[in-house]
């Protein structure tokens, strides 16, 4: 069964605009989601999706020298984008990714994939319930299914996020999630702002290692537990928040 990875990325971040390209050490953040995912035994292919922005530009040339699959679609609608990607490239099956989240964890990516394959499942991820920290969210779907979330979904944060639409209609769709054997969802390294990206760079420094594992950073963090504070003032699923609101706001006006 085949499955390609789809990474969402784009220069416009609100919180820390073009993170994406940042320096971690001698890569930036993009490389290493992509050099993490490469050590996925189960992937067949590696995609980015971005934007039709003019900022965005540099994330493309970054890209082609790297020989590396690239489209670019709507960049509000990033469920269209996400679609429209997915179908150019013939995507069968799709994990999700999104490019804020270097230090992905390719053996939690394999065994969220391992979990789709083995009920013919519609939708599988390690975030609903969560238990995993941030920074290593895996969703994985077919494009089947993501087809009939395209042509149903209404709703600002659905078509902002891609995936909100398979986890508010469950009755729709055959899902399941991938626990941790405890729960550490208070751990927090994907890059929203400055402190977090601080802190990945003392992650990369301290563990000499490639890939990088959710397991050597929790062992890392326990020798430092100082480190917790670097960025203590995240707020979780802020986006989504942000874009509930919107859904309240459309469906106020629409009244």
């Amino acid at each position: 069964m085949s499955i390609d990875c789809i990474i969402q990325a784009r220069m416009g971040s609100t919180r820390l605009p073009g993170k994406v390209m940042m320096n971690i050490d001698k890569n930036i953040v993009l490389s290493y989601v992509i050099d993490q995912l490469g050590n996925s035994k189960k992937l067949d292919k590696i995609i980015i999706a971005t934007t039709n922005l003019k900022e965005d530009d540099i994330i493309v040339n970054f890209l082609n020298k790297k020989k590396i699959k690239v489209f670019r679609g709507d960049s509000k609608n990033v469920l269209d984008r996400y679609y429209q990607c997915a179908k150019k490239f013939s995507c069968k099956n799709i994990v999700r990714i999104t490019a804020d989240n270097p230090l992905i964890d390719p053996i939690i990516v394999d065994e969220v994939i391992d979990k789709f394959f083995s009920n013919s499942y519609d939708y599988v991820s390690n975030t609903h319930p969560r238990t995993f920290p941030y920074g290593t969210e895996v969703e994985v779907f077919s494009f089947q299914s993501l087809e009939k979330v395209w042509k149903n979904a209404n709703k600002p944060s659905e078509k902002e996020h891609v995936t909100p639409y398979f986890y508010n209609n469950k009755n729709k769709f055959k899902i399941s999630n991938v626990k941790y054997s405890e729960d550490i969802s208070h751990l927090h390294w994907t890059v929203d702002r400055e402190n977090d990206l601080k802190l990945v760079k003392k992650i990369v420094l301290n563990i000499k290692k490639r890939p990088i594992l959710m397991n050597d950073i929790i062992q890392l963090i326990s020798k430092n537990p100082e480190w917790i504070n670097l960025n203590k003032d995240y707020v979780p699923d802020e986006a989504y928040t942000k874009s509930l609101k919107e859904d309240k706001m459309l469906e106020k006006n629409n009244l």
